[in-house]
């Protein structure tokens, strides 16, 4: 299982890439110290040849994702967040990449 992720805007750092075995949990961070108060932050998978999806997204509070299964954790202070996967399978191998926007 390989995941490669990409800032999505400007306003976004994530690390190059990342990557674990299947059935390993895994999370992918997202730092956006510079988000406003009424920024959504929103996380998409792109698979090769494909669109970007949107797989969730809140305004502040985390959240529990359904597919892929896990769990989108915001920071108290909002300025980062994170993609939690739960047990990612081959399938999951994807590009995933956090952007704000309102």
């Amino acid at each position: 299982f390989s995941s490669a992720v990409a800032a999505g805007r400007a306003q976004v750092q994530q690390e190059p890439s990342t990557e674990t075995t299947e059935g390993t949990d895994i999370s992918i961070n997202c730092s956006h110290p510079n988000k406003k108060i009424t920024e959504f932050i929103y996380w998409y998978r792109q698979f090769p040849g494909r669109g970007p999806t949107l797989i969730a997204s809140t305004l502040k509070e985390s959240r529990e994702v359904g597919n892929p299964p896990g769990q989108l954790w915001v920071a108290a202070d909002r300025r980062s967040s994170a993609l939690r996967l739960a047990r990612p399978r081959r399938e999951d191998s994807a590009v995933y990449f956090c952007a704000l926007g309102d």
